[in-house]
């Protein structure tokens, strides 16, 4: 295993490197105010996920994390006077925390997977504005398609706008356990596989594996939560997509296209090669384990990819491909989170600093270490990711070649409506071409009554 560099290291790195620009030009690294003039000024922050003010310990390394102290402590040390105060809200419901915070002006900073429903109510601030005054910023530290992805439509937006910088990265791609190729004397994934080709080897590896006799599964990907994701990449790859239009006005879909059809027959086909209770999550229990019995994993996300691999002992097992693209090498589900000021907030200068500080290299590193993807270019360069550069680069790929516009209206009802009737045709309860008609119907239906 490749040695990694500690935090502490880092840590201590990066505080050496801000001291250092502090004392040869000084004045605070994070904005242009002297010292004292952000006294009295808070920020509060909203962040959404595991954090943790204190240490914690990493349940899958059993390394220490950092807790969000060391972040609180370098930007006050930043900008003098200045108070960060976090609010950390789980997963679980936090669109409707969000909207509730939101509208009572309760933070100055907010982490926005749904921010284009919230761009459109007129609730955050445009911060074209801000780049363009800021001559210490620039987007263009970001890695490729993210800026722009987040964009959306304010209450009088014309074009899409700038509410949100990238914060946290994500990416979708397809994982596969090089061993149980190899068990089976089947060729590796391709770097950009067809839906044909998953398929046959799917079928190749399914059974009592050859070589430990084990039960084996070619394929796995949930059938109920990203199972509409996974519909529409398939059809992505064969010329499809979801439909078009951002604003709601604008918006059509094509849920029940030819391409579609023709995808969710895919996955019904494939299906066969996947262990039981897939609508359920269910069967992927051994993954990323030594004793892993599915040979490919559609649809998956980083999360403590790196982390469990090298855990697990699994550095030579575990390989990257993309998910499937259109002609344009363009496909998969955009994810993340971007970070937006509260237009409420009566710091809105400080929270402009916060957003910036949140996308430096040294915030940046701090949630790698917590297991989440950066969103800047600069990563591809840290020794951090340069020693797994085999399974990140595959990743970072795949965030740069998203399909855009994003699935916005995936954080509303259509989604699960899809969804529903992907898990009836999966259960058997409908044809594909009737399930498909039903999500169509319905989900315009959703749209004229919005």
């Amino acid at each position: 295993m490749l040695k990694r560099i500690s935090k502490k290291g880092i840590f201590l790195t990066a505080s050496f490197v801000l001291l250092l620009v502090t004392v040869l030009t000084g004045c605070s690294p994070g904005g242009s105010k002297k010292d004292g003039e952000w006294a009295g000024q808070t920020v509060n922050v909203q962040l959404i996920g595991d954090f943790s003010m204190e240490d914690s310990t990493n349940p899958i390394t059993g390394e220490k994390i950092q807790g969000l102290d060391v972040l609180k402590d370098e930007f006050e040390k930043q900008h003098p006077g200045a108070t960060v105060k976090f609010i950390i809200m789980p997963w679980d419901g936090y669109t409707e925390k969000t909207q509730a915070m939101i509208t009572s002006g309760e933070a100055d900073v907010y982490q926005l997977p749904g921010i284009a429903d919230f761009a459109a109510q007129g609730v955050i601030e445009p911060l074209q504005p801000y780049v363009d005054k800021d001559s210490e910023f620039s987007t263009d530290i970001f890695i490729d398609q993210q800026v722009d992805s987040w964009k959306a439509l304010g209450p009088d937006s014309k074009e899409l706008e700038m509410y949100g910088l990238p914060f946290l990265g994500d990416a979708r791609f397809i994982t596969y356990d090089k061993k149980l190729f190899d068990d089976w004397g089947v060729e590796y994934l391709s770097e950009h596989p067809t839906m044909e080709e998953i398929k046959e080897k799917s079928a190749k590896m399914t059974g009592k594996n050859p070589v430990t006799g084990e039960q084996n599964y070619g394929v796995w990907f949930r059938g109920d939560w990203s199972s509409a994701f996974t519909l529409l990449n398939a059809a992505e790859g064969i010329g499809g997509r979801w439909g078009e239009g951002f604003a709601w006005e604008d918006v059509k879909f094509e849920f029940n296209s030819p391409e579609m059809v023709e995808a969710l027959n895919w996955m019904l086909d494939i299906q066969q090669y996947a262990p039981e209770g897939i609508v359920s999550n269910q069967g992927n229990e051994k993954w990323m384990t030594k004793d892993n019995n599915i040979a490919i994993m559609l649809n998956s996300g980083p999360g403590n990819l790196v982390q469990q691999t090298h855990t697990q002992g699994l550095e030579d097992r575990i390989a990257i491909a993309q998910e499937f693209k259109n002609e344009d090498g363009i496909g998969g589900m955009f994810a993340g989170s971007p970070i937006a000021i509260g237009k409420s907030s009566e710091n809105k200068e400080l929270a402009w600093e916060w957003l910036k500080f949140a996308t430096s290299d040294f915030a940046q590193k701090y949630f790698y270490e917590t297991g989440v993807l950066p969103s800047v270019k600069s990563a591809l360069e840290w020794e951090e990711v340069k020693q797994y550069e085999d399974l990140l680069g595959p990743v970072f790929e795949a965030m740069s070649t998203p399909y855009t516009p994003r699935y916005h209206w995936a954080a509303g009802q259509p989604r699960f409506i899809l969804t529903s009737e992907i898990e009836a045709a999966l259960t058997g309860k409908r044809d594909v071409q009737e399930a498909l008609d039903k999500a169509q119907k319905e989900s315009t239906e959703w749209l004229e009554s919005r």
